[in-house]
């Protein structure tokens, strides 16, 4: 069975029985009834029609299209990309639950080594948060403190949104932070570690950042996991990030991204700008849906966050060269992901603006009107191709043609793709039928339709496992488990040890028995017979549950028959053989 780290098993057992899958994913994915099941358009991959399927009974997920699946865990382990221990403390904090630990039966050595990773983690995001919280007390108390709060007033900011933000100041000596924190060399270089300080000489590290406003990086749960800091004198770099550590992937955190979702229960946009300082001034004045991609262009990973959190993302750049290259590398990271009813849009900004000084100057109505006004992708992607090209003559046409291609290829099948396609076959001069084939051709993709799932053979071991897994209250129905343990058949086993689990959990759900079988043979398997299509009613289930184990019985007495009878024909019998052999014939 799948190892639970240090998470206890029956904690497992109980979060999931509290959980409701289809509240979880709801809460990130709306949801439509179906029948007895919900349905939406998969958030794992692109598709026109719902195939992605919630029971509520079974409290699993399933997408008939791309085959993704699993229970509550699952879900925010993909959805959320969290670690099978992170996703746990993040249900169980949805859930009111703290979480429970316990030994494992794994080797000690194992054990050992994963206890101290996952306690070097809580150590780690437990000294970050001291460190914030030691910025922002600086604020207050540190000697030239007036300088940084007057910066801060000056930039319009009240101290509501620097508590907000969890905003704080350092001030310029080389172990400000290190003079509270680094009392021995094991913190020193944990310190070092996380990107706060840098080994000097003789061994003696010092402060990563000094005299700077601070601002703490948070992830999704809220956790500090870096900083970034504002220089207040004429040093450089004007903004500087902590480097990649163990708890902080700058490319895959959004700043600002977990005080929008604390301010709006119900994001409903997000507009991604450059800086601290932007998402916090356009905060102040009441655009609280605002992030920053830490220094980077806004790669894969954060725009899968960002479509993840909403269905229209807004991009605000300078309208000067530098902010229409951001532009448009964060459009090209956006294609393989932009399926029909989500938006990337585009804002440049005049020259010499920024988020920070236009929200500060107009207001927060102007800001949102320009936010309104935003260019399509589509748009975006056309305007920007098209200045490249002459389209007054065949040449300038058909080039245009060729310049598009490897767009359209990243781009998923989708409305928008058509109509792009469309608006190109407008502009070529020819029809869009015409077109696509030509695009198919020079792309070397013919339409084909997308492979189907092959299901599993029908056998009556699957057949009862599947149900079983389905329905675990009908293995109260089988008169003798034991039994089972004597056939000789493929998957007799596995068969077995859910019956056992089965009968020695009677409130058992079909999520809790999948989750003993995690990262295992077996769970691999397990999961392809649960979202196997057997058409076998609920009302049905157990009937034919029992029709299955009695195939099973009546393969095994002719096996056990035939080998007897062999046995009588060379004579080689005992005398217990002969027994049971009599008593197989006359049942």
């Amino acid at each position: 069975m799948a190892k639970t780290g240090l998470i206890s098993r029956q904690f497992i057992d109980d979060l999931l029985a509290r959980a409701d899958i289809v509240e979880l994913i709801d809460a990130r994915v709306p949801l439509k009834k179906a029948g007895k099941n919900y349905q939406a358009c998969c958030p794992f991959h692109t598709e026109k029609s719902p195939s992605f399927t919630v029971s509520q009974d079974k409290q699993f997920y399933h997408c008939f299209g791309c085959g993704e699946h699993g229970n509550a865990i699952s879900f925010l382990m993909e959805f959320d990309r969290l670690e099978f221990v992170d996703a746990i403390e993040e249900l169980a904090s949805l859930n009111n639950m703290e979480v429970v630990r316990e030994q494992t039966n794994q080797s000690p050595a194992q054990q050992i080594k994963q206890q101290q990773a996952y306690l070097q983690k809580q150590d780690d995001y437990e000294l970050l948060g001291q460190i914030s919280k030691f910025y922002q007390q600086q604020l207050k108390v540190a000697v030239d403190k007036d300088t940084a709060i007057e910066y801060l007033k000056g930039r319009g900011l009240s101290g509501e949104i620097v508590k907000r933000f969890g905003i704080g100041y350092i001030s310029d000596a080389w172990d400000g932070m290190m003079k509270v924190f680094g009392g021995n060399h094991q913190v020193s270089q944990q310190l070092v570690d996380l990107g706060m300080a840098i080994q000097g000489e003789k061994n003696r590290p010092y402060d990563r950042f000094r005299g700077r406003i601070m601002f703490p990086i948070r992830d999704k749960r809220g956790k500090v996991i870096g900083f970034g800091g504002r220089v207040l004198a004429d040093g450089t770099p004007k903004y500087l990030n902590s480097p990649e550590t163990r708890v902080y992937h700058k490319g895959q955190e959004l700043y600002g991204l977990y005080e929008a979702k604390q301010a709006n229960k119900q994001l409903e946009r997000l507009v991604v700008v450059e800086g601290y300082m932007d998402v916090v001034a356009l905060a102040q004045h009441g655009v609280d849906y605002a992030v920053a991609s830490l220094g980077t262009s806004t790669t894969g990973e954060q725009l899968q966050t960002l479509f993840r959190t909403v269905k229209e993302v807004i991009c605000c750049y300078d309208g000067d060269r530098a902010g229409r290259d951001a532009a448009w590398r964060a459009m090209e990271n956006a294609l393989p992901l932009v399926r029909d009813g989500y938006s990337l849009k585009f804002v440049f900004l005049p020259d010499g603006e920024d988020p920070d000084s236009l929200v500060r100057e107009q207001g927060q109505e102007a800001f949102e009107k320009i936010l309104d006004g935003a260019t399509p992708l589509s748009k975006f992607l056309f305007e920007h191709l098209l200045a490249s090209v002459d389209m007054n003559s065949l040449e300038g046409k058909s080039a245009l043609v060729d310049s598009f291609q490897p767009f359209l290829q990243k781009m998923p099948d989708s409305i928008l793709k058509d109509s792009i396609i469309n608006e190109l076959a407008n502009n070529f001069g020819t029809g869009s039928e015409q077109l696509q084939a030509k695009l198919n051709k020079n792309l070397g993709q013919e339409s084909k339709p997308a492979p189907k799932q092959k299901q599993p053979k029908v056998t009556p071991v699957r057949l009862a496992i599947a149900l079983l897994l389905e329905h675990p209250h009908i293995v109260k129905a089988l008169p003798d488990p034991s039994i089972l343990q004597q056939l000789n058949v493929p998957g007799i086993p596995l068969l077995c040890q859910l019956v056992n689990l089965c009968q020695q959990n009677p409130d058992i759900n079909s999520a809790q028995l999948l989750e003993y079988f995690r990262d295992t043979e077996q769970g691999t398997q397990l999961n392809k017979l649960m979202c196997w299509q057997h058409h076998v009613e609920a009302d049905a289930a157990e009937d034919v549950f029992l029709d299955s184990i009695e195939k099973l019985l009546n393969t095994f007495v002719e096996q056990r028959t035939e080998v007897l009878l062999q046995k009588a024909r060379t004579g080689q019998m005992t005398q217990v053989e002969k027994q049971e052999l009599q008593a197989l014939l006359n049942a």
